[in-house]
């Protein structure tokens, strides 16, 4: 019998911290090794037993998350999720968490609390496993569960070849679990004259476009926060806002993006299968396609369907990824082209874009 999966839980609710514990003991593979109500009692429960995973609260007496998860990570790193109101209202400090090393980031509501977490527990639960399974890198300064869907439930697998080729390309981004250090990785050494780009960074609402400023103000092409009917322009990366779908679309020479809702596809909104699917079906030829680190299979059916389409596929190994569950789904479905470590795929992208 497989070990269980050891939690922490450190919140300051402890209505929080039951109901977490809840959902983790009724989860045969995880159980709760111990609860906290803020980082200092952590410190001294961490003296005694060791978790697999941490869920950690931001906003919490005597000692803030980011401190308490800054520490952790430059002296004993451990997978941590963060679980905070935060996310909304203050992203940049969640940002600043997935720079110290957190492994995932899941948005709490600051009334309501207990419904939602409960009505969340998969997504809980999948973003606890996916951390137990991270590769970590110390920090230094510098109920029901519902059906599965496929991109099916937003766009309908085309029958017929993409339109023809033209001179300008577009790259399409997947990326979940470590992929937000994966995605400032590949765009921070792009050109400014880089083709357009399109990702999809599994990410709550309201935290993409935080997301967005941080990288536009490091690289040197602009990114920005898609809004429906954005064009596809070289030197310009366009992240799909969370909770929304995007899909590429094409009218003429002219790409463009089309932000809708729709259901969870592969339990995601934003889907990496959608954007993929658009691609093949509006690119073709045209396309390149980049699948990066991530838990699940989001993404590996559409990338399979970008390279019938005629596009160039590209996959994050697994030595580079945080959680090689995305990447390896695709190749396991004969998708890619290409299995590349992270430093090595913005070359190659620009390369086959020549």
């Amino acid at each position: 019998m497989a070990r269980k999966i050891k939690v922490l839980i450190v919140d300051d609710s402890a209505l929080v911290r039951q109901t977490l514990a809840e959902i983790f003991s009724d989860d045969p593979d995880m159980e709760v090794m111990d609860t906290a109500g803020d980082p200092i009692i952590a410190a001294e429960k961490l003296r005694l037993a060791v978790p697999d995973v941490i869920t950690l609260d931001v906003e919490m007496p005597r000692m803030d998350g980011l401190t308490f998860l800054k520490k952790l990570m430059s002296q004993h790193p451990l997978p941590v999720v963060i679980c905070s109101s935060l996310v909304e209202e203050k992203s940049d400090t969640t940002l600043k968490a997935l720079e110290y090393g957190a492994v995932d980031i899941i948005q709490k509501p600051r009334v309501g609390t207990k419904k939602f977490l409960e009505e969340s527990r998969v997504t809980i639960c999948d973003a606890v496993k996916a951390a137990s399974r991270a590769r970590l890198r110390r920090y230094e300064e510098s109920r029901a569960i519902e059906p599965k869907l496929t991109a099916d439930a937003v766009l309908s697998k085309c029958t017929t070849r993409a339109m023809i080729q033209t001179t300008e390309k577009v790259v399409a981004v997947g990326a979940s679990t470590g992929g937000t250090e994966a995605i400032r990785a590949f765009l921070e050494v792009l050109p400014p004259d880089a083709p357009g780009i399109v990702i999809v960074q599994h990410m709550p609402e309201h935290f993409t476009a935080a997301f967005a400023r941080r990288l536009d103000s490091l690289c040197r092409i602009s990114v920005k926060e898609a809004e429906d009917n954005d064009t596809v322009i070289r030197g310009r990366a366009l992240i799909a806002p969370g909770n929304h779908h995007m899909l590429l679309k094409r009218s003429g020479a002219r790409y463009y993006v089309e932000i809708k809702d729709g259901p969870l596809v592969c339990r995601h909104r934003p889907s990496v299968d959608v954007l993929f699917r658009s691609a093949a079906r509006y690119a073709g030829k045209n396309a390149l396609g980049v699948i990066m680190t991530g838990m699940g299979d989001d993404g590996a059916k559409g990338l399979r369907e970008m390279k019938e389409a005629g596009a160039g596929t590209f996959a994050q190994d697994e030595k580079s990824c945080v959680v090689f569950g995305m990447p390896q789904e695709a190749i396991k479905l004969g998708g890619v082209d290409k299995v590349l470590a992270l430093e090595s795929i913005s070359r190659e992208v620009l390369r086959a874009c020549n």
